[in-house]
């Protein structure tokens, strides 16, 4: 796995835990509170995993232009992260 789908998956672990407690209460407040939190999980869950599936394409591609010689030889593997992803500046 990697951590961007182990994420995802402690997120669905909260989400069915906030279920789980919301049909626990029969007080309101607590109901609600918890439905939301369900909620807010599941739009965290959708969030990670669309990007899970541009963080595929952006690796296959990169794989893609090693394997084509689009890479330029000179650079580290950490070199070639830091020139495409440009994650400093982010």
């Amino acid at each position: 796995m990697t951590p961007l789908q182990e994420f995802i998956e402690v997120l669905k672990i909260h989400r069915d835990t906030a279920f789980e407690k919301e049909k626990l209460y029969e007080d309101l407040v607590l109901t609600e509170y918890y439905e939301g939190r369900a909620k807010a999980f599941e739009d965290a869950i959708s969030f990670a995993e669309e990007h899970l599936k541009k963080e595929g394409e952006i690796i296959r591609n990169a794989f893609s232009d090693a394997q084509h010689g689009a890479v330029e030889s000179r650079w580290t593997a950490e070199e070639y992260f830091e020139e495409i992803f440009n994650t400093k500046e982010r």
